[in-house]
């Protein structure tokens, strides 16, 4: 009870605004069902953790040193994702100093699963949106001359008859990417049983997010050319987003299934 509430002490304010940044940034809102799925596959392998063997080792300490000491850094340096990561590594470190290292071992995966819960820095979030801008540009400036859609694509923006669409950060397609791969790998535990299948959906999600928010660019600027440019920039802007996402999950799921189909194998149990 001492150690919970040294814990709660050091990162209750590191927490509250991880869970603020959840609540206000649609980029990273799929953060709340990460612990929540995390704690699930605890107690679907409740058994084997009983099971596995207790060996406490002084490594634990070692590590719970380090990530204190990255908590620390994170701190005076004002870098969130090291502060919030910390506690990672704090829990490692308590679970191999009380437990083992084969406790941890059986515990790895929904460890591992909650840094997917952690907002990326944002350096790397600004140089990982820009060139994804930057590709979805060229695929609709490739694709709507095709539809006979004159383009001129300067950077991010492309200039139709109508209107100038910009592909803003917002629209690079960014937030399906997090929140997709997020998703298959959730999606891959729950419905397959070979680790490969299970990283080749998780992979996967990546192009089929760049290629689902290309399709979503290419029909608003078909939709801004043959419909209404306000209603179109509407659509590119509210309902868009979530029918893209849902396309994604479907190339998802049918992915999933022609693997199946090409690479046979025993499906996993509910």
């Amino acid at each position: 009870m001492i150690l919970a509430g040294l814990l709660g002490w050091l990162y209750l304010p590191i927490l509250s605004r991880l869970f603020a940044q959840w609540w206000s940034d649609p980029n990273f809102s799929h953060g709340f069902f990460v612990p929540a799925f995390s704690l699930f596959v605890l107690w679907q392998n409740r058994r084997s953790l009983e099971e596995a063997t207790i060996r406490p080792s002084g490594w634990g300490l070692v590590i719970t040193a380090l990530g204190l000491a990255v908590l620390v850094v994170g701190v005076l340096g004002a870098e969130l994702f090291l502060s919030r990561f910390s506690l990672l590594v704090v829990i490692a470190g308590l679970v191999i100093f009380f437990r083992g290292w084969g406790w941890f071992r059986a515990i790895l995966f929904p460890w591992a699963l909650l840094i997917l819960m952690i907002p990326i820095p944002a350096i790397i979030f600004n140089q990982i949106t820009f060139p994804l801008q930057i590709l979805a540009s060229k695929a609709a400036a490739f694709a709507l001359p095709l539809a006979g859609v004159p383009v001129l694509r300067e950077g991010n923006v492309i200039n139709l008859p109508a209107m100038p669409l910009e592909v803003a950060q917002a629209c690079s397609g960014i937030r399906s990417l997090l929140s997709l791969g997020t998703l298959a790998i959730i999606y891959g535990y729950l419905m397959e049983s070979r680790n490969s299948v299970r990283v080749v959906l998780a992979l996967a999600s990546i192009p089929i997010a760049v290629i689902a928010n290309s399709l979503r660019i290419i029909g608003t600027g078909l939709l801004v050319q043959y419909w209404d440019p306000d209603k179109a920039e509407g659509f590119f802007h509210a309902f868009s987003g979530w029918l893209i996402f849902v396309v994604s999950l479907g190339m998802l799921f049918l992915l999933h299934h022609l693997l199946r189909l090409i690479w046979p194998g025993q499906e996993k149990a509910a």
